[in-house]
Parts: structure tokens; C-alpha cells; sequence
């Protein structure tokens, strides 16, 4: 069995590798191949093109980034069009794969595409929707996007979120100590989320430093380039009692508390069980952009599946140093009523072995 998997962000390479396991617990001689990063290579998948750079902020980054990515497609496209898998797996990045598998299904490639986390976790659009149905098999992770497919019609699958099946709740920990702690610092894997975000939140930890002379920093840099962009702004802003690890589980298992650039990360986070305050900063430009597609109560997973305010979200002005300061001090006081806000957070996600049941559904494809 011939799999690949295809991705375009550090969430989706996580998943990506997530499966490619899983799938290969079902079906040992599996053969994977992928666009991906560290961890799906790290999963012995052959990958023949990474990802680095490709995570955008908004279209009008994307509009800068999708030219070169859309090229390294037009290769694979023609590729698989000469040499068909016998499943190919799109996870998430929808402003590219849907594309993708509209153009594989215009030049005649007849074989399953799987498409893990299809567009539409904030936003349902009916066209968007249609097109994912029409041209690969749609496998959500969110109850809700399944019954806006169903209300059109329209087939998908959903056995509950992946995130449930990897993510285990952490040893309960005491209280931080008041003159300390471990904060966590996840500024996002985007080349702009980082440039964005680092500033505020490195002059963030000097505020808490200030306040908690033994406080300690973790700073998770998503790959090779995103440490290389941690450290240059350490560089400009010295702070003591820091350090940068690989991955988002390595900064937030000994964590007291988190700051999150809004994402997958903050689910993550939650379903650990690590208090963490939300932030998210653009330019001027893409909030206008953003405000026009969405007018949810919401933009961080938590906060949307439980429809109530459990993770403090602090976007654009509200992103200031002293404010994340302050409401990061909140949690390591005392986090008891986040906690159970984040408990609540799993029971929505569905069954556990939701990412078992995805490995299953995919052998299953790809044996059609």
C-alpha cells in the first residue's frame, strides 16, 4: 500500500506523522511519501518537498507564498498523474488543497484523495463545501462541520478530532511558587507569527520577570528556521532563564502556565491541561480582511467547541505586554477554574480513538 500525505503547516505535519503510524500499525509494509516537515520525515515518510516557509498569516500573505507552493504542486500533480498512489491524504491548508484536488481530478486522476480537515472550522461556505465533496472524501475532525455537510447533502466522515487520540491529560501539578514558575512561550510556526508575536511576548516575560525574580521560560520553535528566528530576538531583547526546545509537547509538559499564538497549539494545550492566555496580532490590513469573513465570538478552538470564554483571548491592541503579563499571572495564582473549562474541552472532541478510527477509514480508501 502506496500512501501520501501531503500538509502545509507544523499542525498538519504533526498529524501527518500521527497517521502515517497509525496507519502503519494497521498495514506494516505501508510505503508513505509526503510534503511535510521534521516530524513527518522524522516518521520515516520520504518526503519529496518541505514545508518551511509555506504557513501564512491571512490572504494577503498567502497571496506572496501560494505562487511557489502552487509550482511545487504543478510538479507532484503531473507526477501522480503518470504514477498514481493508491491514496493521497490532503491535511488541512485549505487555500491550497483544495486546488490541488480540483486540478488532480481535471487532468483524470482516478484514485481516492483523502482530505483530512477539510476548510471550514471557523467559517462554513456552501461552495467551499461542495467542491471538497465533489472532488476527494472529506474526513472532519468537528462535529459541526459534519452536520453543515449533511445539511447539503453532502458525504463525510468524522470519528471525532485526531488531537484526542495524542494528547493526554498531564500529572496534576501544585501551584506555582509566588516569586516563580515555568512559563511556556508558543509564538506560532509562521515566519509572520514569529516576527509578530516574539517582540510583544519576550517583553512580556521581562514584566513577569520582574514580578517573579525566579521565573523560568520555555520557547517552542516549531523547526530548524523558527529556532534561528527565536534566537535572533533573544538576541535583541537578553532575557536570562530562557530556553527554546522543538515542539509544542516539549514547552508545555513542564509548564505552569503558556502564552499561545492562537492555533492548533491552544487545543493542544487544553487537552494537557496547561493554563494558557491566547494572543493573536496582524497587520492593520488583514484584520479588515478578517472581519469581513468572520464575525464569530471566537477564534481559539477551546472558546468555539465550548461556545464560552475559557482561554483568555488577547488580539491585536489587547496583545500588549502588561495586559499578557497580567492575565498570564491570573492563571499562575490560581488556574482551578481554566482547568476545568479545559476539561470540559475533550468530551466535545469525541472518542478517543478517533485517530485509530482515521487510520482505519484511510486503509480503507485506499483499498477501494
Amino acid at each position: 500500500m502506496r500512501v501520501f500525505l501531503a500538509t502545509g503547516e507544523a499542525s498538519g505535519d504533526m498529524l501527518g506523522a500521527a497517521l502515517a503510524h497509525a496507519i502503519r500499525d494497521l498495514v506494516p509494509q505501508a510505503v508513505f511519501g509526503g510534503i511535510g516537515g521534521e516530524r513527518m520525515a522524522a516518521a520515516g515518510i520520504a518526503l519529496t518537498a518541505r514545508t518551511t516557509g509555506w504557513g501564512a498569516m491571512g490572504p494577503l500573505e498567502a497571496a506572496r507564498t501560494i505562487p511557489a507552493v502552487l509550482g511545487t504542486w504543478l510538479r507532484h500533480v503531473v507526477w501522480f498523474r503518470r504514477s498514481p498512489w493508491d491514496l493521497i491524504v490532503l491535511i488541512d491548508f485549505g487555500a491550497v488543497h483544495v486546488r490541488v484536488a480540483k486540478t488532480l481530478r481535471w487532468i483524470g486522476y482516478r484514485r481516492p484523495i483523502l482530505y483530512l480537515l477539510p476548510p471550514g472550522v471557523f467559517i462554513d461556505i456552501e461552495g467551499q463545501a461542495r467542491a471538497v465533496a465533489r472532488n476527494a472524501i472529506p474526513l472532519t475532525a468537528f462535529a459541526h462541520q459534519r452536520d453543515f455537510y449533511r445539511s447539503l447533502g453532502l458525504e463525510i466522515a468524522y470519528f471525532g478530532h485526531p488531537l484526542g487520540s495524542l494528547v493526554e491529560a498531564r500529572e496534576p501539578r501544585p501551584r506555582a511558587p509566588r516569586d516563580g514558575g515555568t512559563v511556556a512561550v508558543l509564538p506560532g510556526s509562521r515566519r509572520a507569527e514569529l516576527e509578530h508575536h516574539l517582540p510583544i511576548l519576550l517583553r512580556a516575560c521581562r514584566i513577569v520577570r520582574e514580578r517573579r525574580p525566579a521565573a523560568a521560560f520555555v520557547v517552542s520553535a516549531a523547526d530548524a528556521e523558527a529556532d534561528a528566528t527565536i534566537r535572533r530576538h533573544l538576541a535583541l531583547v537578553p532575557l536570562e532563564g530562557v530556553r527554546i526546545v522543538r515542539g509544542s509537547r516539549a514547552a508545555l509538559d513542564g509548564a505552569d502556565a503558556a502564552w499561545i499564538a492562537s492555533g492548533t497549539a491552544v487545543l493542544e494545550a487544553a487537552l494537557r491541561e496547561v493554563p494558557c492566555v491566547a494572543l493573536y496580532v496582524v497587520s492593520p490590513a488583514q484584520v479588515a480582511i478578517g472581519r469581513r469573513m468572520y464575525s464569530g465570538r471566537f477564534i481559539t478552538l477551546p472558546n468555539i467547541l465550548l461556545d464560552r470564554e475559557v482561554v483568555p483571548e488577547l488580539l491585536q491592541d489587547d496583545a500588549t505586554p502588561p495586559r499578557l503579563a497580567t492575565a498570564l499571572e491570573v492563571l499562575l495564582e490560581d488556574p482551578s477554574d481554566q482547568l476545568r473549562g479545559e476539561r470540559a474541552v475533550r468530551a466535545t472532541l469525541g472518542e478517543p480513538d478517533a485517530l485509530q478510527k482515521c487510520a482505519a477509514f484511510a486503509v480503507a480508501a485506499a483499498r477501494i
